[in-house]
């Protein structure tokens, strides 16, 4: 397979998914070669919707459809008075499927000074201000991770929220230091839920 350019260039592109090296792609490829009508038609036209269709709410953060709006910010059935904030999709995906929370969501986007030196104003916190504001959210749930970078971007939002009514409370400090929100089990998670404490207003 080495000297065909068409499967290389494939491995390589599989090889920067999470998880997955140059072994495991060349698996997953000839997997697919072998299933062409079953597994590569069908995945390139969910590719190409994906591509099309989905992307991030410029409110809230997280994933939405161009065809339905945003299920988390523009959610008229169900008026909740929480807001969680996270770092990241898969943290509030991790959150979601412990159950332990129902409300809605608000994903910055990374952390301030984080590794990958992303600017603060590329964050949505200025969004999460005005979410807060405009949606009487009486309490904001900070979920960021337990790192040098999430308690930073904590202090910073809790600061940035001190003019509003909203309580601020964040996550129980069950949270082992350094841990991140998507690699921690759901009872960690629903611990720190239900523990969490408020953060004084200063």
């Amino acid at each position: 397979m080495k000297n065909i350019p068409e499967i290389e260039n494939l491995v390589k592109l599989i090889s920067k998914l999470p998880g997955l090296g140059p072994k495991s792609a060349r698996r997953i490829i000839l997997k697919l070669i072998n299933n062409r009508n079953e597994l590569i038609k069908p995945i390139l036209s969910s590719l190409t919707d994906l591509f099309k269709n989905v992307a991030r709410c410029k409110s809230c953060g997280t994933l939405k459809s161009n065809l339905s709006g945003c299920n988390n910010c523009e959610n008229l059935t169900k008026k909740f008075s929480k807001i969680c904030v996270v770092e990241d999709i898969a943290d509030q995906w991790s959150i979601e499927n412990s159950s332990i929370y129902q409300g809605y969501f608000h994903i910055l986007g990374g952390t301030i000074s984080n590794s990958n030196s992303q600017n603060n104003e590329d964050l949505l916190i200025d969004s999460l201000v005005k979410r807060v504001i405009d949606e009487n959210i009486e309490e904001v749930i900070i979920a960021t991770s337990a790192t040098v970078e999430g308690q930073t971007t904590a202090f910073y939002i809790q600061d940035k929220l001190k003019t509003t009514k909203a309580n601020i409370t964040k996550l129980a400090q069950g949270l082992p230091v350094g841990g991140e929100i998507e690699n921690l089990d759901d009872g960690t998670l629903i611990s720190a839920f239900k523990n969490r404490h408020e953060l004084n207003k200063h």
